[in-house]
């Protein structure tokens, strides 16, 4: 029997997947949001919704869907890769690494705990500035910026947006090749 035009099938099914914590990683679940400990600091993430449930028994954590169509099945694998990611972050964090080119006018680049600047970028007279996230850690030594953090979403979106601040419009790019470029993305392995 075919369905009609109106009619549509449905596959539901029971998804369990787990995700084990290695040595040295707690983790504590309150209401949607998991909250994992570990050597480099805390991360927490809202993994679990009304479809969605999250468990943390010892040392695994069990995302659960009842009823679970392919939908829920993406979501369970986004969150299960979500808290992959936030085991890495405690236990060894994320670095990323990036190189000032200054062919033509030399930066001057200062990061602080809440703001990063660059300076005489271009020959401009006004600094180009950027608040920073709390949980990421700027170093500036000569010209090599190291952004690191345990958040990968935070690291990655610092360090993007600190070569987006260095951004060249309207000049020919083969010749005009100044800025700020992301060289190594440490993954935390």
């Amino acid at each position: 029997m075919h369905p009609s035009n109106t009619e549509t099938i449905t596959m539901k099914a029971t998804i369990n997947e787990t995700v084990d914590l290695p040595e040295g990683v707690s983790a504590s679940m309150s209401d949607t949001v998991i909250t994992l400990k570990g050597a480099k600091g805390e991360i927490s993430k809202r993994v679990a919704d009304g479809k969605i449930s999250c468990v943390v028994t010892d040392n695994v954590v069990t995302l659960h869907a009842d009823d679970g169509t392919k939908r829920e099945k993406a979501r369970i694998g986004s969150a299960k890769a979500h808290i992959k990611n936030m085991i890495k972050g405690v236990t060894n964090g994320y670095t990323y690494m990036l190189k000032v080119c200054a062919g033509h006018f030399p930066m001057n680049i200062t990061a602080s705990k809440d703001s990063f600047q660059v300076k005489n970028f271009m020959g401009e007279k006004v600094p180009r500035k950027m608040s920073v996230d709390p949980t990421v850690k700027i170093k500036v030594a000569g010209d090599i910026i190291t952004v690191e953090g345990t958040s990968k979403e935070a690291v990655s979106q610092q360090a993007a947006r600190i070569e987006q601040l260095t951004r060249i419009c309207g000049k020919d790019r083969r010749i005009f090749q100044d800025g700020i470029y992301i060289t190594s993305k440490g993954d935390g392995e």
